[in-house]
């Protein structure tokens, strides 16, 4: 049985749709889900990607690479990976 996680996204609405167009391109599977922040009361999207233990960093990176700058004390996204004990898509 393979090793899985669930990569959860949180980014900023400019930057969900350049971000799921690059990881369906490279052929990973995301849930868009419409969240806002608690703070600063923004737009945000938490992505939900499930992939296999070997691809968590590729799709860091592609979030790292397509989120555009952050403003002033903000981030470009924040991310979570945690296990996945049992991953299947039907």
């Amino acid at each position: 049985m393979k090793t899985a996680k669930l990569v959860i996204a949180i980014v900023r609405d400019v930057d969900a749709g350049p971000v799921i167009e690059q990881l369906v391109a490279r052929d990973h599977r995301v849930t868009r889900v419409a969240s806002t922040g608690g703070f600063l009361r923004r737009g945000n999207v938490t992505l939900l990607v499930g992939v296999e233990d070997q691809h968590v960093q590729l799709v860091i990176d592609i979030l790292r690479e397509t989120c555009s700058p952050p403003e002033p004390d903000q981030h470009r996204a924040t991310i979570f990976v945690v296990d996945a004990p049992h991953f299947e898509q039907i």
